[in-house]
Parts: C-alpha cells; sequence; structure tokens
C-alpha cells in the first residue's frame, strides 16, 4: 500500500494527472519514485513519435509532436523551472532579486531562449534517431534518469527559502535517494549501451555539482525552480548522448 501512495504522489506532483495533490513532506518520501513516472512520461512520447512516423509525418515534425506530448503531460513543470532559473540567476542582482524573479509567474528574456535552446535540442536529437524503437528507448531513459537525480539533489543541497514547496518537502531519506539513483544508473545501462551509458552517468554527475555549487552561490539553496532546470539539462544530455554515435 504504501508504494502504491508513493507512486500516487509522485504522479500528481510530476503530471497533469487528475490525482490528490500531494503534502510537501509526502513528495520527499515518495521521490524514490520519480523515475518510474519518468518511464510513463516517456512511454508516452515514444508512442507518438512512432503513431506519428507511421501516418507519414517526419521524423522532425515526428520528434516535436513526441516532445510536445510529454511537456503536455506533464504540464511543463521542469520546463517552467528551468525558465524560471535562468530568469533568475540571469537577471537578478541580489540573493533577494533573484528569488522574487523565480517566484514571479511571467517570463523574461533568459527563460525564453533557455526554453528554445532546451526544447530544439530535445527534437534534434530524437529526430536523429530515426528508428522508432531507438527514439522511444532514448525517451524513456531520457525521463527516468533526469528524474532520478531530483531526490540527490534535494538530499545534499539545502533549501533555499524558509517557505515555498522545496522547503516544505524537506529532505528525501537516504533510502528513497538510493533507490531513485539506483533505478536511474539501471536505465542508463539498460537504455543506452555501456559507454554511452557511462558517458551519460559522468555528465550527470558533472551537471548536478556545478548546478549545486551554482545554486548556493546565486541564491544559497535549492529551489523547485532549480530542481526543474537540473531535470531538463539531464533530459537534454541524456538525448544527445543516445544520438551522439550513430
Amino acid at each position: 500500500m504504501l508504494v502504491l501512495n508513493d507512486l500516487r504522489t509522485s504522479a500528481a506532483f510530476l503530471t497533469r494527472l487528475p490525482l490528490a495533490a500531494p503534502e510537501g513532506a509526502s513528495i520527499a518520501r515518495a521521490s524514490w519514485a520519480f523515475p518510474l513516472v519518468g518511464l510513463a512520461v516517456g512511454a508516452l512520447g515514444g508512442l507518438v513519435y512512432e503513431l506519428t512516423l507511421f501516418l507519414g509525418l517526419t521524423p522532425f515534425i515526428a520528434a516535436m509532436l513526441a516532445v510536445a506530448a510529454t511537456i503536455l503531460l506533464t504540464g511543463a513543470l521542469h520546463e517552467d523551472g528551468l525558465a524560471d532559473t535562468a530568469d533568475g540567476f540571469g537577471g537578478g542582482a541580489t540573493v533577494e532579486r533573484k528569488l522574487e524573479i523565480m517566484r514571479d509567474s511571467r517570463i523574461g528574456t533568459y527563460g525564453v531562449l533557455a526554453l528554445i535552446v532546451s526544447f530544439s535540442l530535445k527534437v534534434g536529437a530524437v529526430a536523429s534517431l530515426g528508428d522508432p524503437l531507438l527514439a522511444a528507448i532514448a525517451l524513456m531513459t531520457a525521463h527516468i534518469a533526469a528524474r532520478a537525480t531530483l531526490p540527490a539533489f534535494m538530499f545534499a543541497v539545502k533549501p533555499a527559502r524558509a517557505d515555498g514547496l522545496s522547503a516544505a518537502a524537506g529532505r528525501p531519506p537516504v533510502r528513497s535517494v538510493e533507490i531513485a539513483v539506483v533505478l536511474g544508473v539501471l536505465a542508463l545501462g539498460v537504455g543506452l549501451d555501456p559507454i554511452r551509458g557511462v558517458v551519460a552517468l559522468l555528465l550527470l554527475l558533472l551537471t548536478g555539482l556545478i548546478l549545486a555549487r551554482l545554486t548556493l552561490r546565486q541564491i544559497g539553496g535549492q529551489t523547485g525552480d532549480v530542481l526543474g532546470a537540473l531535470e531538463q539539462l539531464c533530459e537534454v544530455l541524456i538525448l544527445l548522448t543516445a544520438s551522439a554515435w550513430l
């Protein structure tokens, strides 16, 4: 029962599925299931890619629709975080101003550019794979492993605010972090070949370390927006790695 509750909590938090809104502390505990939600999101993208190719559309258009489907399912949760983080880090002069910008629902130039680059790289990487099976595997791998980084980041980097979702959630239990990491590593090992899997893992580790250092210097800790930015960066890197040695 606890496993099902955690799955429901993670799905409610990470998607637009009509489920009861989760509480902060339950999100941290259920964070081990983030990669499993990513599996479902990536599978939807892979299915859309295959169906649109079957209907005769080009790989590029199919990739655009596949990525759009994943955004629709998640409600652009992580994309919003990426845009807010880019705006805050790029446009604020002080910690207080950066946090204020990140809470503003309006989007600025840095946020727009970050979304354009992220979306374009994801679409280009998926389109370059061509084969529907390869594209589906790459999408599932990217969404699983990218979300697997979030519990570890929540555990390692303190919240920047005393309020907000990240502060309410708190640090995930060690067990949740361990399970999520194992699921992410398994996804990279199975979804990519061993060499690309190791490369992707090293890139994710490096990205997490750089973003942790950057966010501590910029705003003194992590927020939900920073977590969204991390997911997007990792997703892009995995898809690029999947398409790198065709």
